[in-house]
């Protein structure tokens, strides 16, 4: 058990060494805060930095294959899918076509689905760059991109092949 006024562990080679006092014209460095034990900054920068490398590559395949798969005259066109979703709610772009099938895209223009499907993607691949490259994000990035890839996944459909 340690003395009342002992601390409880000492740590090694962390010895408080005396610093001159600065002279009337030297101004002293700024003293930067110590790293305490407990604090998770380089797991938060390799976590974030490996989502957002998952989004990268995400949103470069969207951009790649979106016009193939899902753009107006792919496979199976999203457009003729919220159409025909919106029909099944009668007409109407309500919370429970929202709740259906929720995208940004039923709030954009439907003329030209293959830009939109674009904007989304390269939109997503700079926001999802910028977290890459500079290491830092807030909730509020990191919830752009789930938006993104949520409307770019659900607008989506599977195919149905029965031979």
């Amino acid at each position: 058990m340690a003395a009342p006024g002992e601390t409880l562990r000492k740590r090694r080679g962390v010895e408080a060494a005396p610093r001159p006092s600065p002279a009337e014209g030297d101004q002293a460095p700024p003293a930067r805060p110590p790293l305490r034990p407990g604090t998770f900054w380089l797991s938060r920068i390799v976590l974030l930095r490996c989502i957002a490398l998952l989004y990268f590559v995400a949103f470069l395949v969207a951009y790649h294959q979106n016009k193939q798969l899902i753009g107006e005259k792919g496979l199976l066109p999203c457009k003729l899918y919220l159409q025909n979703v919106k029909r099944y709610f009668k007409g109407k772009i309500n919370l429970d076509s929202l709740t259906y099938a929720p995208t940004i895209i039923w709030f954009l223009d439907w003329s030209d689905m293959d830009s939109n499907l674009d904007c989304l993607a390269g939109l997503g691949l700079g926001v999802s760059a910028y977290v890459l490259v500079t290491g830092c994000a807030n909730m509020i990035l990191m919830a752009i991109l789930w938006i993104l890839y949520l409307s770019l996944v659900n607008v989506g459909q599977i195919c149905d092949s029965k031979v």
